[in-house]
């Protein structure tokens, strides 16, 4: 569906949604950096807190036009000359992709959760890179939004 999109826009609507992803990823900057200057030492996150996390996530994923270029100008092609030499191949790719990408994901997961019991300085020290990360990503988006290349 991303190819069949992505090829009809025009690249004024690939701008405005870097903006936005720029704009909302410098918010979850902030709100990380908010995380890492109130930091407390009895850190829980409520159920409330979690939903509201996957929430962020999901915008982020939407907002963010990384993913729909990466299928109309990378991955897309891959999947369509593997599909016209036989759909075997282009079924195998995506199958190969996405079972990449789940198991990276649960690496990423596991990784996380384990990091719960290095001690509070670490946990800090990672909210604080984390924040840091977040602000050079949103501004790198902007920065491709308003067209600085």
């Amino acid at each position: 569906m991303c190819l069949l999109v992505l090829r009809q826009i025009p690249d004024t609507f690939q701008k405005i949604l870097y903006i936005a992803g720029g704009l909302f990823v410098l918010y979850l900057s902030y709100g990380a950096y908010k995380s890492w200057r109130d930091f407390e030492s009895q850190f829980s996150i409520l159920e409330s807190d979690a939903k509201q996390s996957v929430l962020k996530a999901a915008l982020v994923n939407l907002l963010a036009p990384g993913a729909y270029i990466f299928w109309s100008l990378v991955t897309g092609p891959i999947l369509i000359a593997g599909w016209r030499e036989t759909p075997a191949f282009g079924i195998a790719f995506m199958l190969g992709f996405y079972i990449t990408f789940v198991l990276g994901l649960m690496l990423i997961i596991f990784l996380f959760g384990a990091m719960q019991n290095l001690g509070q300085k670490v946990r800090r020290t990672l909210v604080g890179m984390s924040a840091f990360a977040l602000f050079c990503f949103g501004l790198y988006q902007l920065w491709l939004g308003i067209g600085i290349q």
